[in-house]
């Protein structure tokens, strides 16, 4: 065979074998039970909603700041034996529309019922994380008529209890420990290495389908970088959405 003739074989086959591995990264499929729609919640802005199935009375799960519907990849699937079970990635976050209010904890409270009235669902539990109570206590200010009861996990701050006179976010984050090393490039090896890192920083595993929501994948299958969501630089961050809640508790 002529040299130019396996030059050109050689270059096919190895194009082959590298399309062929981009598509395999490419079409990774989160192996959470979940389904996914957008729901419209606002003038050209749609949420992501994870539906896990499930019997009985629906509940909500809504994240922590900054996280998405899939950090609960994990764990909504063991709620499905008592209840309907989804999960709303808040506007501003990973596959969600954005646009941007003066009021947002009431603007992410309205969301909430939006999806309860789109999804027909008759007085869901709504169950929060950590900043999730901004919009929880709202839907509970705004329409209390329209859900059955609420779970503030970690998500009760102060001012919920001090007629608004306690510590505030700032206060409270000030006294945070010291943050772990960032994730090195053994770490960003691949998603399987970082969540890795994040069970040995923090002492739990983030569902994959969650870092990949938070995180760049390169072409080689490595880690790039974070994310930047528009809602983490807006009204939508701990310090704005608290803020809200303690004028409207006084």
């Amino acid at each position: 065979m002529p040299q130019h003739s396996r030059l050109a074989s050689f270059v096919v086959g190895a194009f082959c074998i590298g399309h062929l591995y981009a598509q395999g990264l490419s079409q990774w499929k989160d192996p959470s039970t979940h389904s996914t729609r957008f729901v419209t919640v606002d003038k050209n802005v749609q949420v992501e909603v994870l539906d896990w199935g499930g019997l009985g009375r629906s509940i909500i799960l809504l994240a922590g700041g900054g996280f998405t519907a899939h950090v609960f990849d994990d764990f909504a699937p063991k709620l499905a034996a008592s209840w309907h079970v989804y999960g709303i990635t808040r506007r501003g976050f990973g596959t969600s529309g954005y646009s941007a209010t003066q009021t947002p904890a009431e603007r992410l409270g309205e969301d909430v019922v939006a999806v309860i009235d789109a999804l027909k669902m008759n007085r869901p539990v709504l169950v929060g994380h950590s900043i999730a109570d901004a919009e929880m206590s709202s839907v509970a200010k705004n329409h209390p008529d329209r859900i059955a009861g609420m779970v503030y996990l970690d998500a009760a701050y102060s001012y919920a209890f001090d007629n608004g006179k306690g510590a505030n976010v700032n206060e409270m984050q000030a006294l945070r420990a010291p943050k772990p090393p960032p994730p090195g490039p053994t770490d960003l090896a691949s998603f399987t290495a970082l969540r890795k890192y994040y069970e040995r920083v923090n002492g739990f595993r983030f569902p994959e389908a969650e870092l990949r929501q938070q995180w760049v994948s390169s072409s080689s299958g490595s880690v790039s970088k974070q994310r930047d969501f528009p809602g983490g630089a807006s009204g939508f961050c701990p310090v704005a959405l608290s803020s809200e809640l303690r004028r409207n508790v006084r």
